[in-house]
């Protein structure tokens, strides 16, 4: 049994830094997105603003504010709604309360294809760059550092 796991590890601990370096918006995020997220956060979802003002309508009706390009998703990453991604998408392991963010089931349709997901998202974002921080402080959630913002990869 102990014969098996080592290549696996091994083969694992290979895997995760050239994933790092080479996740991209276009190769790897947005395959996940159209095909987890689109439905609700989709071309026909209000912009952030318009969502923001009519929130309790917009969930009401199953919709999210739109993240369908690349512009419009770094929005909730870094400005100006900094860490929503984040916070939204997290299994809880980054969590003060351990409590997984309300989108993170989303991420797949059991917790394996989540967690592969999850780790394609953090791997877009940056080592070190996954924070459940906000732009401003808002009540147990601190604000965003340059630290943190200038971990952010992000690459297209």
């Amino acid at each position: 049994m102990l014969n098996r796991f080592i290549p696996t590890a091994i083969l694992s601990a290979a895997i995760a830094p050239a994933m790092a370096a080479d996740a991209t918006y276009t190769k790897d995020v947005l395959p996940i997105f159209k095909d987890r997220c689109i439905e609700c956060h989709g071309p026909d979802s209000p912009d952030l603003h318009t969502f923001e003002a009519d929130e309790k309508k917009f969930t009401k009706d199953k919709t999210g504010p739109r993240m369908n390009s690349y512009g419009e998703m770094i929005y909730f990453i870094g400005w100006p709604d900094a860490g929503a991604i984040m916070r939204r998408l997290d299994d809880g392991k980054s969590a003060k309360d351990g409590k997984p963010g309300n989108m993170y089931r989303q991420l797949g349709s059991n917790e394996a294809e989540r967690q592969k997901n999850l780790a394609v998202f953090k791997a877009w974002v940056g080592e070190g760059a996954w924070f459940l921080n906000r732009w401003n402080a808002r009540g147990d959630v601190p604000a965003v550092t340059k630290e943190q913002l200038d971990k952010l990869q992000l690459k297209y």
